[in-house]
């Protein structure tokens, strides 16, 4: 019982980062129908640049406080990684938005291989590390064969996580910006009647899934303390199969999907074999696509005749 509960709490800090990749998703999809699959790589672009101004601000400008550091990191990666999102909807979506339904698609596979070859050539092939950070414990259980221990830091991501989820949740059902998202998402050739700027509305979608991105990207980072080029691909991908899962353009499905993604990936590891935690994700992926296809809290299509 003690090493399940412990994989439950693995599973859920897991599961909290794949949930702000994918609320990324899920906005984006829910206003313009396209799967953004440079959206993991830009995830991973946000490591990047979280890291390296980690590293700048501590061991060449010598900024003592860490948490401080950390706060200046998390301000800058979201407002880099933002740009890096606003020119990518700008070069490569936009122009293609009127296209066959393919043409999107395919740019976004190739802003994808862009930007991982791009970290690749920059950054080198070798993981990028830095020095553990908040590595204290609270001991939930102990006395016995195993003590059960949580992380201060993963504490911090399951509250950034739930704020996060908060926030945006108001900011799309109670704010102008929410409701002219809302109203692209019905119909953008009648948003743009009312006087809605549908361009406008899609390129800030972009920025807020690449300042959620951002976050995630930090976080990750300090949870994991290591980063390479390639790790955008994976973690985009299950955060997709968590927007799915928890239904496509839900906020709160994307997080519940996250956290389901996470606790099966950890405990499918404990429990079955690591080698096979992918599987077990992707198959679950196939399930719902099968016998839920408009995911946990999403609502069906309804086509009008």
């Amino acid at each position: 019982m003690e090493v399940f509960i412990q994989q439950l709490i693995n599973g859920i800090t897991l599961g909290s980062i794949y949930g702000l990749i994918a609320i990324g998703y899920t906005m984006v999809f829910g206003i313009i129908g396209m799967v953004n699959f440079a959206h993991g790589d830009v995830f991973m672009v946000a490591s990047f640049i979280a890291l390296v101004f980690f590293l700048l601000l501590t061991a060449w400008l010598g900024v003592g406080s860490v948490a401080l550091a950390l706060v200046a990191v998390l301000i800058v990666a979201m407002i880099l990684t933002s740009l890096v999102n606003w020119t990518i909807e700008r070069v490569a979506y936009r122009p293609l938005r009127g296209s066959f339904r393919l043409a999107p698609l395919i740019s976004a596979i190739g802003m994808s291989i862009f930007l991982s070859t791009f970290v690749l050539v920059a950054q080198g092939p070798r993981s990028k590390s830095i020095p553990p950070m908040f590595n204290e414990v609270i001991a939930l259980t102990s006395g016995g064969g195993y003590d059960v221990t949580v992380l201060y830091k993963q504490i911090a991501i399951w509250l950034v996580t739930a704020v996060l989820l908060a926030a945006f949740w108001f900011l799309v059902s109670k704010t102008a910006l929410g409701r002219a998202q809302r109203a692209c998402e019905q119909d953008q050739k009648m948003a743009a009647l009312v006087g809605i700027d549908v361009d406008r509305t899609i390129s800030i979608t972009f920025v807020i899934a690449a300042a959620l991105a951002a976050v995630a990207g930090t976080l990750y980072l300090v949870f994991y303390g290591v980063v390479r080029f390639d790790d955008g691909f994976v973690p985009g991908v299950k955060a997709f199969t968590a927007a799915v899962l928890g239904g496509i353009g839900s906020l709160p499905g994307a997080v519940l999907g996250g956290l389901l993604i996470g606790m099966i990936e950890t405990l499918w590891a404990e429990y079955v074999s690591s080698d096979y935690k992918d599987v077990a994700a992707f198959s679950l992926l196939a399930a719902t696509m099968i016998f839920l296809p408009q995911g946990i809290l999403g609502r069906p299509d309804v086509e009008k005749v």
